[in-house]
């Protein structure tokens, strides 16, 4: 079994999955002209890329009844869903999110995959995007890129996790139901505040990163953003597990980090852990009508269990549901978000209670 650090997942674009049911994803790109950002700033041309699968369908009155949106984690990318732990497990025919009969959306998210990002060539010269930005784009693409006016179902995972309840407090009336993954519904804070500052400021300050105007990657920066990375995503039992001596774990540490340092990006990394700064949509959470299915892992580091927050915030949902899914060979830590096997359970429940 491999283990994955957390937010940086490369993941193929097909798997075999598709391969054997004929399906082909579908990649392409949407450009949103003139987009305001909160900060101020504004892009000419702001790409959104997505892949989808399946095709839309409407009702009588031309409402979209089969889309499914589906969002990344910090770091990501639409791709990882392609993976066989989460496309095996949910997009295969009689499945519980079959692409014979559902509409699946997966986007590069502002920063990420093969969206407008920093690296592109603006560098720190990219406006300051927040998940405030990051939702009114996803949401654009969906009516005027792909002309989506509603959705069966919103899936997110980690920061698409966070960014599934500023939707159902932005756009309360656009889902049917909401299955928020690996994130809690308050402000960032304490540990999880800590450790995105230590990795922005590692960047910062080293020297190499010259401002954000680097032509080649700052070592020192790739180094410390690659160690939070690994830990933040470390799984302890299934670690210790697979990795049961010091060679296993020296050579586990190599690996990694070659893997993620070969293709990370500092300033992509920096704007995609500081966009998450204002995030706190626990003002508004008695707004959302949808049914929400809210799962954790309790070998979550981002998320541990002992903060009770999961279990006292989703009291104010009017229809919500929390999951603590208790540690075990099968979970992965914060990435237990993308092993589709261990709560499509709870998803099978949450699409019949919002049928």
């Amino acid at each position: 079994m491999r283990l994955m650090a957390a937010f940086v997942i490369l993941m193929p674009l097909l798997n075999p999955c598709f391969a054997q049911q004929k399906f082909v994803p579908v990649e392409a790109d949407y450009v949103a002209h003139n987009f305001h950002f909160k900060s101020g700033e504004n892009l000419p041309e702001l790409r959104l890329h997505y892949t989808s699968l399946g095709k839309p369908e409407r009702d009588g009155a031309g409402k979209v009844t089969n889309a499914v949106l589906i969002l990344h984690g910090t770091g990501g990318s639409g791709h990882q869903f392609l993976a066989p732990q989460f496309a095996d497990v949910l997009f295969g025919p009689g499945q519980l999110l079959d692409a014979n009969r559902y509409f699946i959306i997966l986007p590069d998210n502002i920063g990420h995959g093969k969206s407008s990002k920093p690296s592109d060539g603006m560098r720190a010269h990219f406006p300051q995007y927040d998940y405030d930005d990051m939702v009114a784009a996803q949401h654009e693409l969906l009516e005027k890129g792909l002309g989506v006016n509603h959705l069966r179902l919103l899936i997110g995972t980690s920061m698409g996790c966070m960014h599934s309840w500023v939707w159902g407090e932005t756009y309360p009336e656009f889902m049917d139901a909401m299955m928020p993954l690996a994130c809690l519904p308050a402000q960032i804070a304490g540990r999880n505040r800590l450790w995105r500052e230590m990795v922005m400021e590692g960047i910062r300050q080293d020297p190499e990163w010259k401002n954000g105007d680097y032509k080649t990657e700052p070592r020192a920066a790739l180094q410390i953003s690659a160690d939070f990375l690994i830990i933040a995503g470390s799984a302890p039992l299934l670690m210790q597990k697979n990795l049961p001596t010091r060679d296993a774990a020296d050579k586990y540490l190599d690996e990694s980090m070659k893997r993620i340092t070969g293709t990370l990006d500092v300033n992509d990394l920096l704007y995609a852990v500081n966009a998450s700064r204002n995030y706190d949509p626990s003002n508004k959470l008695e707004k959302i009508k949808a049914p929400v299915m809210f799962v954790n892992s309790a070998d979550d580091f981002i998320n541990p269990p002992e903060l009770g927050i999961a279990e006292r915030e989703i009291k104010r949902v009017p229809r919500g549901k929390f999951v603590q899914i208790p540690i075990s060979d099968e979970t992965h830590g914060h990435s237990t978000h993308t092993w589709a096997s261990v709560w499509q359970q709870y998803l099978k429940e949450l699409l019949e209670q919002s049928k």
